[in-house]
């Protein structure tokens, strides 16, 4: 996914590309983006649009807003997927400029622009992770929770009469997990998967 959002600008036979990337969670939050980049350049005569959502990418649309059809959002789309990254929205406003570039030339412009706000806004790597409890008596938990935040991604800690840290923990670690538990609790925490998520 991008790192954060960024622009690129384009400029080819006179007609200017503007590319706008964000990063979005669904494909609601994917049309807020193109909502807003819309509004924001008004005299654009085109926004065409690709989005690449859900962390198996299976979530992909674009669109091609009045350009020769496959001549904006399919290379635009080809730069997301071939880069491999997901929950991510690109728009790029097109202002004319006077030069009929052809679908091939629209094809270059729009994934050219669409690769370069790309490289402006970097990549983060995200992974599959098990969310594992691990309860622990209240008496036990500083110790036990500074101890696991040492070397555990510990995502939330909820207290009660006993005391839940939750964890994000790389498959096939929850085992090492378990023995760190019981060694530091002497057998008094208790460990259990209760989902995934991706961090």
């Amino acid at each position: 996914m991008p790192a954060r959002s960024a622009d690129a600008e384009l400029e080819v036979s006179r007609s200017r590309f503007v590319a706008h990337v964000a990063p979005v969670g669904d494909e609601e939050a994917a049309r807020a983006v193109v909502a807003a980049v819309r509004a924001r350049h008004p005299t654009a005569g085109h926004h065409c649009t690709a989005f690449v959502v859900g962390p198996d990418a299976r979530l992909r649309r674009s669109n091609d807003d009045g350009e020769p059809s496959g001549s904006a959002g399919r290379p635009m789309l080809e730069v997301l997927t071939g880069r491999g990254v997901s929950d991510v929205v690109a728009v790029v406003s097109r202002w004319f400029g006077g030069t009929l570039l052809g679908v091939g030339g629209l094809m270059r412009a729009y994934g050219d622009a669409t690769a370069l706000s790309l490289d402006a806004a970097g990549t983060r790597v995200r992974r599959r992770r098990l969310l594992v409890d691990v309860t622990v008596p209240v008496d036990l938990v500083g110790m036990v929770e500074n101890r696991l935040r040492a070397g555990w991604d510990v995502v939330d800690v909820v207290y009660g009469t006993r005391v839940a840290l939750t964890l994000a923990v790389e498959p096939g670690r929850d085992g090492d997990l378990g023995a760190t538990v019981a060694s530091l609790t002497s057998g008094r925490g208790d460990v259990s998967t209760v989902g995934e998520t991706w961090r």
